[in-house]
């Protein structure tokens, strides 16, 4: 995983190239270029559609199930754009390496055929032990990308420097839309209990990685294919 640059997801109006207008100022643009960085790979519309489903499952879990109408409907139009995207991309879950902070469900078996995949959020780690002010740093931009304030993520990462590292949640595509699906059925039936199951299940099918498989993802074709890249070794 890199030490040298926080990597994840592009954000729409956050600019990732350095600008070094003054010389005074160089510290502080390639710190805000680094964060920029930590947004090129994912899709902005997978990330949305995220936010809703963990909108909705808040709110069917405080029993405002009608409201959570028209978030799932918004969720499957942001999950069906980002799946026309060039974010997206197929590989076999099991050629997925997992990170350990988040290991895959007891008894999950990873599927060997190919899975299309949207990349739709993540979090930043620590790779040292940090001082309170860049844990709270950390903490608050995580907060930040589950909600989809990209550039306010960027922003809190700017006092953090290289000492972390970010691993990206990957949604597969067709479980997923599945999963909605259902959600919708449950709750235009007013079955919030199994309207909640089925968003769980949608969130809960997040495989996370090291950022190196999405670098991998986006390198030439002549680079190795899809269905077998793996993360880049550790530096």
């Amino acid at each position: 995983m890199k030490k040298t640059a926080l990597s994840f997801m592009l954000a729409a109006g956050l600019a990732v190239a350095p600008t070094f207008a003054h010389a005074g100022s160089v510290h502080t643009d390639w710190e805000k270029f680094k964060a920029g960085r930590a947004f090129k790979h994912l899709s902005i519309d997978g990330q949305r559609a995220f936010a809703d489903l963990l909108q909705a499952h808040d709110l069917l879990t405080a029993g405002k199930t009608e409201q959570t109408v028209p978030l799932l409907y918004d969720a499957e139009k942001k999950l069906d754009a980002a799946s026309k995207a060039s974010k997206k991309f197929d590989a076999a879950e099991a050629s997925l390496n997992r990170v350990p902070q988040h290991p895959a469900p007891a008894g999950h078996v990873p599927s060997t055929a190919p899975e299309t995949w949207i990349p739709i959020g993540g979090e930043f780690v620590e790779t040292e032990t940090l001082a309170p002010e860049k844990k709270a740093a950390i903490a608050a931009a995580n907060s930040q990308i589950k909600t989809g304030n990209n550039q306010q993520a960027a922003q809190s990462m700017q006092v953090v420097n290289d000492q972390v590292d970010f691993i990206v949640a990957l949604a597969p595509l067709n479980m997923t839309k599945g999963a909605i699906a259902r959600a919708q059925v449950f709750v235009e039936g007013r079955n919030p209990q199994d309207a909640l199951s089925a968003v769980d299940q949608a969130l809960n099918g997040l495989v996370f990685v090291d950022d190196d498989v999405l670098d991998a993802q986006a390198a030439p074709a002549s680079s190795a294919p899809a269905t077998t890249a793996a993360p880049a070794a550790k530096k």
